[in-house]
Formats: structure tokens, C-alpha cells, sequence
């Protein structure tokens, strides 16, 4: 059985300056993992060279065993991704924008129906539907980046701060709806705050200085970092650094 995500001794350099540094890593369906690291560990970009959307200096990427780099339609359509700051198309309507990306994704006229109403209900956005984007709130915004991730009923979602912006009521809606995702999907969560770590996944990744450090279930990092709580695992095998 092909793994949903296999990360195969990948880095990026930009001007001599490493940000991803050989990093190997794979990822079943089922399973919801976190990407916790400092500022500038590499996550985001990490992230992005998973999606396809930056090239990598070495190393390879397969989704669904497609390589990213020389299947990449492929490879994309089983993708979601919600990118760091959600870029969105400020002057069109949160309903046009998810027309458009139906479009660009490829669904059929039934298909787009079917999904822009399934993702306007799991997003919770149909109170803003006919709304223009760049009057949205930073947390309806973030939404409606999450929705785009979810039209195509990818298997596996890349998500870069899924909750940043949202309130406690939207957060709580968001982590509730990555675990029941996460029950017939593979999911990577970037995030910096360590309660989302804890609440929503059931596998953690550390990064630092462009490398994975640690890798395993929150009870995993407490006993190889033998502390009692998942920051004081994360300063310890950071050398002191804060997420």
C-alpha cells in the first residue's frame, strides 16, 4: 500500500542560507500531524515545497505515490492547501472566488455544485456568501482560505496556522472539523500553538534550523525530552527556543 505523503531527503537552499536541511519523513492516512518550529525553522517553506507550489534544491516529494515534481497535476488534485495568511482575491465575493477555484481544480458542473455547498457548510460561511472577501474579518477570511483547501475532497490537506485569526467559538469549530477530517484524510498542520498540537493531532513533528528533531505522539516527546509538558519538550530539544 503506497504511503499518502513520502518526503525522501528534501532541501532548499536560498543564497547559500539552508532552510530545509534533508529532511525524510512519511505520512499514512489517518493521520493528523503537527509541525511545530521556532520562526524561520522552515515550516512554511517546507509547506510549500510539498504542495508544489517552490521548487526544492534536492530530494523528492510523492503524494499518493505521485511525484510532486514530475506528476504534479496529479499529485495536486489530491491536495488541499491552506497557505500562511490564506491569499485570497480581495475584490471578488467569497462565492465567486470558490467558483473559480472549482474551475481552476477541474470539477465538473455537478461537482462544483455539490462541493461549494459541502464546503460552505463545513466552513460555516454562508452568512457571508455574497460578501466581498476584502470586507471580511481576518477570521472569516481564514475560512474561507480553509474552504478553498477543502473543495476538491483532497486526501491529503496541508495546513500553514489553520486557526490563526479566529476566535475561541471559530476555533474550536475548525479543530473539530480537522478531527473528523483526519478520519478518512492525511493531514500537516504548521502550526505555533502548542494547544492546537496537543488538541488536534495525534502525531508531532519538531522542527529546527531547517531539520525534523523530533518525530512522535505527545507521550513520545515528554519521555525521549523527559519533561511533563509538551513546552518544556519543546525548549528542551529547541536548546531553549519558544515556538
Amino acid at each position: 500500500m503506497k504511503k499518502m505523503l513520502e518526503v525522501k531527503s528534501l532541501y532548499k537552499q536560498f543564497s547559500g542560507i539552508t532552510a530545509v536541511d534533508m529532511v525524510s519523513f512519511e505520512a499514512e492516512k489517518g493521520e493528523i500531524i503537527a509541525l511545530l518550529g521556532p520562526n524561520g525553522a522552515g515550516k512554511s517553506t517546507l509547506m510549500n515545497i510539498i504542495a508544489g507550489f517552490m521548487p526544492p534544491t534536492g530530494g523528492k516529494v510523492f503524494i499518493g505515490g505521485f511525484d510532486v515534481k514530475k506528476e504534479s497535476i496529479k499529485a495536486k488534485q489530491i491536495t488541499g492547501f491552506l497557505a500562511e495568511g490564506a491569499p485570497l482575491y480581495g475584490d471578488m465575493s467569497v462565492k465567486a472566488f470558490l467558483s473559480y477555484i472549482a474551475d481552476l481544480k477541474g470539477l465538473t458542473s455537478i461537482e462544483k455544485k455539490q462541493r461549494l455547498e459541502k464546503v460552505k457548510e463545513m466552513a460555516q460561511i454562508a452568512d457571508v456568501w455574497k460578501m466581498k472577501i476584502e470586507n471580511l474579518s481576518k477570521g472569516y477570511q481564514r475560512r474561507v482560505g480553509f474552504a478553498q483547501s477543502l473543495l476538491s475532497d483532497p486526501m491529503l490537506m496541508l495546513l500553514d496556522e489553520p486557526t490563526d485569526g479566529l476566535d475561541p467559538n471559530q476555533k474550536e469549530h475548525i479543530r473539530k472539523l480537522i478531527a473528523q477530517l483526519g478520519k478518512t484524510k492525511t493531514l500537516l498542520i504548521s502550526t505555533h500553538l502548542l494547544d492546537d498540537a496537543e488538541e488536534m493531532c495525534n502525531r508531532i513533528m519538531i522542527m529546527n534550523n531547517g531539520k525534523i528533531i523530533a518525530d512522535g505522539t505527545k507521550e513520545q516527546l515528554l519521555e525521549i525530552s523527559k519533561t511533563t509538558t509538551l513546552a518544556e519538550a519543546f525548549r528542551k530539544l529547541t536548546g531553549g527556543k519558544h515556538v
